[in-house]
């Protein structure tokens, strides 16, 4: 939940709009969202609908300031 929770805050941060979906009560849809992925971990994050990465990419991202890059140009679009 605290890697999920960092997603959360940079998102926040960014005052993007953005949805959640809780895969933890569901095995099917979180061992499917794994798959389509092929990402082993959760939170995932998709921005216009292709796949970024997890908690540990989201922050370097953000920390480099490519995702709010990334986020305008899809907002944007």
């Amino acid at each position: 939940m605290w890697f999920s929770n960092n997603v959360v805050q940079i998102l926040n941060t960014l005052g993007v709009p953005y949805e959640t979906v809780d895969v933890l009560d569901n095995y099917e849809i979180r061992q499917g969202i794994k798959e389509y992925s092929s990402w082993p971990t959760i939170p995932q994050v998709y921005i216009n609908g292709e796949f970024v990465g997890g908690s540990d990419i989201l922050i370097e991202l953000y920390q480099k300031g490519e995702l709010q890059q990334m986020v305008e140009v899809a907002l944007a679009s």
